[in-house]
């Protein structure tokens, strides 16, 4: 039976941890023509949770992530906070990962559906628009910080597998980031250096670099170290390494960089000649320097990743299917508690990935 109220938690606004609000009479929202409505069973958190809360995006914030991440800035500009640049609106469902059951389907939408464990895809295309725009679920539209959500029946994809709910809902925004970085970059059997290893997208692409058979090199924290090398790094550096001096220069053949800051300019200097550098986040920071003469000098390519080719999702689905891939789940939460899981998060003490659970439909 499917409740007319539901738990969720709305963000009220940019700014802090005080903006997450929890509430159990929530509209269970409907699906329209196209769509279907999934029985959320467990939701993953990803730092994207957290800049579009804090309203990081906004051009007129230059600080890194964890500055303003329990308390948000006291500057942000309301009109281009968000992955797309465009307004929120207020209050949103967060929540950019979601596994769950089809319980109800819209018009144009075969009923058979129903009963289906599926994932959302998190990047979804607007077609309409032109290449390289897009929304992200969560942010442009009602996400899965909630005990029931709605999505598009073409982004919401079956999954027939043995893994637990918490492990399938740590793929869709961390996994699919990491495999779009990794096939925009063409990347094979070459050297691969990964900052911010031990993050949800870092973990995920030391295993989908690994399955592409390049032997890679993690940036992480020392206690970290050996968790992500049991992930499949070939070596792991800690994060306040100088790289340059460590691997020497023209030693890497891609850059898979998830983090920015003041380490930047060395990234470029480990490249080989023609080398391919690769960023999706800047959590220690989004301003840096680049010297124009180690990019055009040693034919680098720099490039930047969002949007997804529509193969991303489907082949990871196949990799999941085909036990080629398998996350790493941190801890759980219930969805209650969803500001001491993002305080944990900011903590960065964990590898891998921290899943909201919500309450049981049933026993609301």
């Amino acid at each position: 039976m499917i409740p007319e109220r539901m738990h969720a938690v709305q963000l009220a606004g940019h700014g802090g941890l005080d903006q997450l609000v929890y509430r159990d009479d929530v509209p269970v929202p409907q699906p329209g023509e196209g769509q279907v409505l999934i029985r959320v069973a467990a939701a993953g958190m990803n730092n994207t949770d957290i800049n579009t809360r804090i309203g990081w995006y906004s051009k007129m914030v230059n600080a890194d992530t964890e500055t303003g991440g329990a308390s948000g800035f006291q500057s942000v500009n309301d009109d281009d906070a968000s992955w797309s640049g465009i307004p929120l609106e207020f209050p949103r469902i967060q929540g950019a990962d979601v596994c769950g059951h089809i319980v109800a389907v819209g018009k144009a939408v075969d009923p058979a559906r129903i009963g289906e464990r599926v994932l959302v895809q998190t990047m979804q295309p607007l077609r309409e628009v032109g290449p390289f725009h897009c929304i992200t679920y969560g942010s442009e539209c009602d996400g899965g910080f909630a005990q029931f959500a709605v999505a598009h029946s073409e982004f919401t994809h079956k999954v027939d597998c043995d893994w637990t709910d918490a492990e399938l809902a740590s793929i869709p925004c961390a996994y699919s980031t990491a495999e779009n970085m990794l096939h925009r970059v063409l990347l094979g059997p070459e050297r691969v250096l990964i900052t911010g290893a031990s993050g949800g997208v870092g973990s995920a692409a030391v295993q989908l670099a690994k399955r592409r058979g390049a032997t890679v090199t993690a940036v992480a924290s020392k206690a970290k170290a050996g968790e992500v090398a049991a992930l499949g790094a070939d070596r792991v550096l800690d994060r306040n390494d100088d790289f340059v001096k460590v691997l020497g220069r023209e030693t890497v053949d891609v850059v898979v960089d998830l983090v920015g800051g003041a380490q930047w300019p060395g990234l470029l200097d480990i490249l080989c000649r023609g080398g391919r550098y690769i960023t999706a986040g800047a959590i220690a920071g989004p301003m840096t320097e680049l010297d124009l003469r180690t990019l055009y000098l040693k034919d680098l390519t720099l490039f930047g990743s969002t949007w997804q080719d529509d193969c991303v999702f489907p082949d990871l689905v196949s990799y999941i299917e085909n036990d080629e891939i398998r996350p790493l789940v941190a801890r759980t939460y219930p969805l209650k508690d969803i500001a001491t899981a993002q305080e944990d998060f900011l903590a960065k003490k964990h590898t891998g990935k921290l899943v909201l659970v919500p309450p049981d439909v049933a026993t609301r």
